[in-house]
């Protein structure tokens, strides 16, 4: 692994082409995380970045496309954390500094902590393999990609069809029209890895929400052992519609890619009492492993949440919690590619740092937002990746 000085460059640069060295490649600076993961048929990039001071919306995606450029990457998919105020100026942004958008991109309201009009953007993108568009009724909806071991699609902005219709009907539709993406790019449910379900007013009717998820995966047979790692928060999107969906799916070519559910040691499978999902999945190739942590709160062994109102203690548990599945699996902070903190408070997203640098964790490749969790009374939430 090699990890640069972050005060000594703001892009990362590698000997062309990038795959004459295989491995895992880091780069860390306040405005940008970029990992790249480098393998014999594929290079795939996934890339944090965050708003520097003063930096206007259009200089951030104009710093986007350079380093993609330099990389010779294409976007598979893209995900915004911002103000709906500002999406129609950022899109506009976004086409003069990157060209025709071909890829799905997700606008989610999670709104920066420190009150600005972008909290954050996360692409993944891939170099040296080829990328299919994947569309549904002329909607670009994702992307798919072949790194020689596995086919990855990856699915963004999925929402129902009907907006005016209710919010159980309208997650119904949303899983539909999952399935109907999947099918079209030769895949089913089964191959589902990892999903993201940002629901509106989300305390308003979590509960809903998973009787009709429970149900589709009651549907499919798709067992506790065999559920997606996935996060479920608030966020308000574009089209008004009462949810949108993000998902990743893998079609592995060889029976030397596994993709597994893990558990969680001091946490309670979900589905116990009742959130069909599981709380992270492990996949892992010749060439390395990656595990996903599910969307993590302050929740005890018996489902229930612990440290009421002391955010800083919420937090301490969750990241004890992480770092145990981490430690199961040979893995630290120090791994992990990519993650996105939740603060039910705005104001509390300090604590985050200051948990990090008590514990000797370097900064975290995190968008942090602000947005209601699936439970009135956790304060933090947070997902992370993890890669060796």
């Amino acid at each position: 692994m090699m990890t640069q000085d972050p005060e000594k460059t703001s892009t990362f640069h590698m000997p062309n082409p990038l795959r004459t060295r295989r491995g895992i490649y880091r780069q860390h600076n306040a405005a940008l995380d970029l990992v790249i993961f480098d393998q014999p048929h594929a290079c795939e990039l996934q890339l944090t970045l965050r708003p520097q001071p003063g930096e206007t919306i259009p200089a951030l995606f104009q710093r986007l496309g350079s380093i993609l450029k330099e990389h010779d990457a294409s976007i598979v998919k893209q995900d915004i954390f911002g103000s709906l105020a500002a999406r129609s100026a950022a899109l506009d942004a976004l086409q003069r500094a990157m060209g025709k958008v071909e890829w799905p991109v997700m606008w989610l309201e999670g709104a920066d902590c420190a009150g600005a009009p972008i909290a954050g953007v996360q692409v993944l993108a891939v170099s040296g393999a080829a990328v299919q568009t994947i569309a549904l009724k002329g909607q670009i909806i994702g992307r798919a990609f072949d790194d020689g071991l596995a086919r990855h699609c990856h699915f963004g902005a999925l929402g129902p069809r009907d907006v005016t219709s209710s919010q159980a009907d309208q997650t119904r539709q949303a899983y539909e029209n999952l399935e109907a993406v999947l099918q079209q790019a030769g895949m089913n449910m089964t191959q589902v890895a990892r999903t993201w379900f940002f629901l509106d007013n989300i305390l308003a009717w979590y509960d809903p929400f998973n009787r009709v998820r429970n149900a589709f995966f009651a549907k499919h047979k798709l067992s506790p052992g065999s559920l997606p790692a996935s996060t479920g928060v608030s966020g308000r999107n574009p089209t008004g519609s009462a949810l949108t969906v993000n998902a990743w799916a893998v079609q592995p070519h060889a029976a030397s890619v596994r993709v597994r559910v893990i558990p969680s040691p001091l946490q309670c499978p979900a589905p116990e009492y009742g959130s069909g999902f599981s709380r992270a999945l492990e996949v892992s190739t010749p060439h390395g492993r990656r595990v996903v942590v599910s969307g993590t709160a302050s929740i005890s062994p018996d489902g229930r949440t612990v440290h009421l109102g002391d955010v800083e203690a919420q937090i301490a548990l969750t990241m004890k919690v992480v770092k145990a599945i981490f430690d199961a699996h040979d893995l630290t902070f120090s791994d992990v590619t990519r993650a996105i903190a939740y603060f039910k408070h705005a104001g509390d997203a300090p604590a985050l740092a200051k948990w990090c640098a008590a514990h000797g964790v370097g900064c975290l490749p995190a968008v942090v937002v602000q947005s209601d969790i699936c439970r009135d009374d956790l304060l933090f939430e947070i997902e992370l990746d993890a890669m060796v």
